[in-house]
């Protein structure tokens, strides 16, 4: 259907019509007060509009619902029709427009409704109301009403949409699982507890308590007086602030009384004691959880630095490369009770032997349920891996009609090849050439026919009209090109394809500044990642360089 002729072809009204859908418009004001608590002014509004968008309809359409406000327009949408939230025909989508769309619920052709603000100097009362001008207590409350009553959906304009295929899928609960510290039952798909436990919830606890980790029955705790001849359950920390931490007695260590006074030193009266009493299968000791979620977590270049110490496991890099974590599993963890994993910033160049994360149980023994939680978490791919860096045939293309001339002495070149070369991989050819778009699509191909596998571009990424860099690029037939990162120095970065060659656009400050986003991209270029728009918008949170006098990077907060 052609909703846009519909649109131009539909006449106003002829003669005056005040009635909403069924309703006339009293039997409207009863219903509202009936629905809604009051005839509130958007209510009333609400139903014009929900009847205006109607008419374009085709006669017989199956339509939904989006209203783009959460007041009063959802429902004079579920008085007037059968789409409501419950059914969910009705979606509510707060984007704090007054305005509603009816649509086909097969194809998603339909209409948008908006309050037009260009269109309400006829009806002062109304625009007084709609745009807050006064307080609600010096509104004229008979004028705006009168006022809606006659003008009905006149000073809104209307327009053919087609809703994204995305916003048409159905919802669906999907699967249900219990929340382990609520015990209610929810959606699995939002997260690995409930959402109030997450703390999205409205209610305010009336009485505070404090989280208490359990233990098992059948755990004894003894005075030290009583330690001879007992077994350690756990390490036991002894700590010389700023000199020492490590621990003073390990796990299955058996006490003697030479033992007391070491005990005494490290502050400990009383000891942990397992008897063979703590219930079989109940409950996981802080090693074996610590020792398995390391094992999970681990994968390719990832490994575990020994057995668990202080019940906790440390991983650490096999080789050189760049830190990839999958963030969403490390949440889905991390809301589990009584686990936890902390790692360094994904996207990060590690060195071989690097520690890279911890994981442990927090309390000493886990339930079995919390335990199995956890590992459920840990589904699908490993959380951690390093993807090694490649090395690859660079080409750098320096561009800048001063150099090409001979104006200046060009630095670029020596600047890209220390950090290509620092990084494993090999500039094979540098080209200069001028601020002409041609001679930049030209050089661009020519680098690419050689067998670069990264092509590197410099300058011609501001904003001058002789800054053609891209434009030369885009001509050569890059695709995916992405332009601007949320980081400083370096705001004017490109990166971008051509077949198997990647290409990154380095703005003219890496001539300055010795670390820029160049820096936080390049080894993961290198490291073969494809980079997206999400990934950039990432970089913002730590991306806001110091500029210190001594840089040194990478062992500062840029890009962490």
């Amino acid at each position: 259907m052609n909703l846009e002729s519909t649109i131009n072809l539909v006449d106003k009204k002829t003669e005056y019509d005040d009635s909403i859908g069924p309703y006339s418009y009293d039997e409207f004001i009863e219903a509202a007060r009936r629905f809604h608590g009051s005839p509130a002014p958007g209510l009333i509004l609400g139903g014009y509009m929900l009847e205006e968008a109607r008419r374009h309809l085709p006669e017989g359409t199956l339509f939904d619902a989006i209203s783009e406000t959460s007041w009063c327009l959802p429902d004079a949408v579920q008085m007037l029709t059968f789409c409501s939230i419950g059914n969910g025909w009705l979606k509510v989508k707060n984007l704090g427009v007054y305005a509603l769309s009816l649509y086909d619920k097969y194809t998603g052709e339909g209409v948008r409704i908006r309050v037009d603000p260009k269109k309400l100097d006829e009806w002062p009362e109304v625009k007084s109301w709609f745009l807050k001008k006064k307080p609600k207590k010096d509104q004229d409350s008979v004028k705006l009403h009168a006022e809606i009553r006659e003008a009905g959906a006149s000073f809104c304009s209307i327009e053919a949409i087609q809703i994204k295929p995305e916003a048409m899928i159905k919802r669906s609960k999907g699967g249900i699982t219990i929340c382990p510290i609520c015990g209610d039952a929810y959606p699995g798909s939002f997260g690995a507890i409930c959402r109030t436990c997450q703390g999205e919830g409205p209610y305010l606890s009336i009485k505070a308590t404090a989280a208490i980790n359990p233990v098992p029955e059948g755990l004894k705790v003894v005075p030290i007086s009583e330690a001879e001849g007992k077994t350690a359950v756990h390490d036991m920390t002894r700590i010389v602030p700023g000199k020492y931490k490590d621990p003073e007695f390990s796990k299955d260590h058996d006490f003697s009384a030479s033992d007391i006074c070491r005990l005494q030193l490290i502050g400990k009266n009383h000891i942990y004691v397992d008897e063979g009493d703590i219930p079989d299968g109940e409950w996981v000791h802080e090693n074996e959880a610590a020792e398995t979620f390391g094992r999970i977590m681990s994968g390719s270049g990832v490994v575990a630095e020994g057995k668990p110490k202080e019940g906790k496991v440390t991983l650490r890099a096999d080789h050189d490369g760049v830190l990839v974590s999958d963030l969403e599993m490390m949440n889905r963890f991390n809301f589990i009770p009584d686990v936890m994993v902390a790692a360094r910033k994904s996207g990060t160049l590690i060195k071989k032997g690097a520690r890279i994360a911890g994981t442990r149980a927090i309390p000493l023994y886990l339930s079995r349920e919390n335990f199995s939680r956890a590992v459920s978490s840990l589904n699908g791919d490993p959380l951690f891996k390093i993807l090694p860096l490649t090395k690859k045939k660079v080409g750098v293309l320096i561009t800048g009609d001063e150099v090409f001339n001979g104006l200046i002495e060009d630095k670029f070149g020596a600047v890209i090849t220390a950090k290509v070369q620092a990084l494993g991989s090999e500039v094979v050819r540098t080209v200069i050439g001028p601020d002409d778009r041609e001679h930049i699509r030209d050089a661009a191909l020519s680098l690419m026919s050689e067998g670069c596998d990264l092509l590197i571009t410099t300058a011609g990424m501001s904003v001058d009209p002789d800054d053609v860099t891209r434009h030369g690029l885009v001509d050569a037939g890059v695709t995916d090109l992405l332009y601007g990162a949320p980081v400083l120095p370096g705001t004017m970065l490109l990166l971008a394809k051509a077949g198997d060659t990647r290409i990154i656009g380095v703005p003219a400050c890496a001539l300055f500044f010795k670390t820029t986003s160049l820096d936080l991209v390049l080894p993961r270029v290198l490291a073969g990642q494809n980079i997206s728009r999400k990934d950039l918008v990432a970089m913002a949170d730590g991306g806001y360089c110091m500029e210190c006098k001594t840089c040194t990077f990478p062992k500062c907060p840029f890009g962490k």
